[in-house]
């Protein structure tokens, strides 16, 4: 029979038992579910073994497992490894939930649940193509490996060493990974670049003790003057990060790439609107679609200090602090970034203040060429089942990962996903568009046949 009858014919079948992973509380970062993570990875090995994997194995980590498989019987044909992650969020707010975040429920076409679209709902639709074309064709046409973490949502923590010790194991043609979005509904995109990150904190201290400021004030520095002042350096008026040395290994858009960017057709006075701003604000010269994708940010994430209860209390304070984050592309390198943000801060310091300064998280943009061939393909399998081919994009966003498979296991990362913008991942009420999980499904499968 046709896939598209053989998916319509266990549809039911296959979102019952996806909702029996849903219902595990696989929440990675509370150590109160550790066992409930536990459970969700014996769930996984229990149906890839229905699926026909084969080499079904757990490895145990400082953490939470990793789960393999494999099914290499394709001798000539490319090497396909599968990641994903079968950790989810934790809930908060609870009461902002329609329906209880572990109890799946249906309803206007989408399945809601935590871990619905993030990532349980887009690998089980990996499990599921497999299962398909081993039920109706007897094998693959292709080597397939999968890789899928219980710590994704907690910063993977333990799978790059785990990737560097089983780097022989894993090697693959290409990497396969479904935990992005479509552009919109209906129209399908590949991620070809996540921007890096890394953080960190900053403490301005004054006098001794908070003071009068009616004994001292103006006489004495004010550790909220000196911060906001500070903080003001950061940046020039035309929205640029005024650190030197900030902009290292930061590639400029080529003609190609902003015609890719234009190509999405964002309508920046819908953002605009839709956020409730009077205008959007950014980096001159680039658009909003360039600023958020391609672009190198610095931004404070909290600025706090001084009297922050009910009424008035005049008071000098004695220290603030701010917390900081820049996103990173191309190949920024996240400690070179820290450490000329560290010397911007103290050398730009008030008179009679002292700054410190705690470097935090770092993590390396990734990138992609999208004329590779194999992204090629998968632009190809969206336009044979969407009926339009996917785009090119970059996601603003960071997966640190990314960049650690493609540098370990030097393979092509193909950012192939299926959920949408608006599924509420990380929130209350997240869900997955069952559209896209039908279509998903015939995507993967498309691209397995013609990889």
């Amino acid at each position: 029979m046709s896939y598209e009858t053989y998916f319509q014919t266990e549809r039911e079948a296959q979102l019952a038992e996806l909702k029996q992973w849903l219902s595990i509380p696989s929440i990675s970062a509370l150590s109160s579910h550790k066992e409930d993570v536990l459970s969700a990875a014996h769930w996984l090995l229990d149906t890839l073994k229905r699926a026909g994997l084969e080499n079904i194995e757990l490895y145990s980590t400082a953490g939470h497992p990793v789960i393999y498989a494999d099914y290499l019987h394709a001798p000539g044909k490319p090497t396909i490894l599968v990641y994903g992650h079968y950790d989810v969020q934790p809930v908060d707010p609870l009461n902002l939930w329609t329906t209880p975040p572990f109890e799946p429920e249906i309803r206007d076409g989408k399945l809601y649940a935590r871990g619905a679209t993030d990532d349980k709902g887009q690998v089980f639709m990996h499990i599921k193509a497999i299962e398909a074309i081993l039920k109706q064709e007897g094998t693959l046409p292709v080597n397939i490996k999968l890789c899928i973490e219980g710590e994704e949502e907690i910063g993977s923590v333990h799978l790059p060493s785990f990737l560097e010790a089983s780097k022989d194991k894993l090697a693959a043609d290409a990497v396969l990974v479904s935990d992005t979005s479509l552009l919109e509904r209906g129209r399908p995109a590949i991620c070809t670049g996540l921007r890096g990150l890394c953080s960190l904190e900053v403490s301005v201290n004054t006098a001794l003790t908070d003071l009068h400021s009616g004994s001292y004030g103006g006489g004495v520095p004010n550790a909220l003057h000196a911060l906001v002042s500070l903080l003001s350096s950061l940046h020039d008026d035309k929205g640029r990060v005024a650190v030197e040395g900030f902009y290292d290994g930061v590639p400029e858009l080529s003609p190609l790439l902003r015609e890719e960017f234009a190509k999405q057709g964002v309508d920046e006075e819908k953002i605009r609107a839709g956020l409730g701003l009077e205008q959007l604000y950014g980096e001159e010269g680039y658009s909003f679609v360039e600023r958020v994708g391609a672009r190198p940010t610095l931004e404070l994430n909290g600025v706090y200090g001084g009297f922050q209860g009910e009424g008035s209390k005049t008071v000098i304070p004695k220290e603030a602090h701010a917390k900081i984050t820049c996103r990173l592309v191309g190949d920024q390198d996240p400690q070179h970034i820290l450490d000329v943000v560290e010397a911007h801060l103290k050398a730009n310091i008030q008179a009679g203040a002292k700054v410190q300064v705690k470097q935090m998280e770092k993590a390396r943009a990734f990138n992609i060429d999208p004329s590779n061939p194999i992204l090629q393909t998968a632009a190809d399998a969206y336009g044979k089942v969407y009926g339009t081919r996917a785009l090119f994009t970059k996601d603003g966003g960071s997966i640190p990962i990314m960049e650690s498979f493609s540098r370990i296991l030097q393979a092509p990362v193909v950012l192939m996903g299926f959920g949408l913008d608006d599924e509420n991942l990380h929130a209350p009420d997240e869900h997955f568009n069952l559209e896209n999980f039908d279509k998903g499904l015939l995507t993967i499968v498309e691209f397995l046949k013609t990889v």
